[in-house]
């Protein structure tokens, strides 16, 4: 098989150029979002894993992509305001709907069963405080830099793209420890292996841990590797 992707290609540009690489990627537990600026092949050599086994998958996939005539959306040409649209449409109305839901599930899953299982005690301290973090942060991005995004594509201010580069590294930050913080919540729970068991609140909560961190992997490459390297590309050298 030719590839296309290789080890030398970063994680965030693989799934920039064929967002679908993502699944493959998520199946591996490689990072794409936070961690998009390495090259695959580092991400694979760490893991342990086997590069051709990867690659083989995430080139096949695109293959069978081209065949079929199936076709990703290219952010990477999308005007900024459909791009962000998308984000709040997609990402941001999740977080709202899905973040006061599974607090929900987390504290009644840590009081019936925290007796037994005490690392449910370190998921609720874990995930309360990751709640904390995305709801700031979300509330950051739509009252403070989506709307000057916005603003900047219809007039073009210079001074208005300084200001929104200057919160790219806090963002970015954020980002950082919102992933951290997921990561976390996996390694307390075995990457989420149910108890013998377990019942159904036990069951929907891991399911819905690992649903958010799906979607939020999805949503930060957006920004992390998408939207700002974009903004930056726009200052002036």
């Amino acid at each position: 098989m030719e590839y296309i992707f290789d080890q030398s290609m970063k994680t965030g540009d693989i799934v920039t150029q064929f967002p679908r690489a993502s699944q493959v990627l998520k199946e591996y537990r490689i990072d794409f979002c936070c961690g998009g600026n390495r090259p695959i092949g580092e991400a694979i050599q760490d893991k342990e894993l086997n590069p051709e086994e990867v690659l083989n998958k995430i080139n096949h996939l695109y293959q069978e992509t081209i065949k079929y005539g199936e076709k990703d959306t290219n952010w990477e040409v999308e005007n900024y305001t459909t791009l962000i649209d998308y984000v709040l449409d997609r990402h941001h109305a999740y977080l709202n709907k899905v973040l006061p839901e599974l607090s929900g599930y987390v504290t009644k899953v840590y009081r019936v069963h925290g007796g037994n299982h005490p690392e449910l005690g370190l998921v609720y301290k874990l995930y309360q405080q990751l709640k904390v973090e995305l709801e700031h942060h979300l509330i950051e991005e739509e009252d403070k830099i989506f709307p000057k995004v916005k603003l900047y594509e219809q007039e073009k201010s210079l001074e208005l793209l300084k200001q929104i580069v200057a919160t790219i590294d806090a963002l970015e930050s954020e980002h950082e420890t919102a992933g951290s913080l997921l990561k976390e919540i996996r390694e307390v729970t075995n990457d989420y292996q149910l108890p013998e068991g377990a019942c159904n609140t036990y069951r929907l909560t891991f399911l819905k841990l690992a649903e958010l961190e799906s979607d939020l992997f999805d949503h930060i490459h957006l920004e992390n590797n998408v939207l700002f390297p974009r903004l930056n590309r726009e200052l002036p050298i």
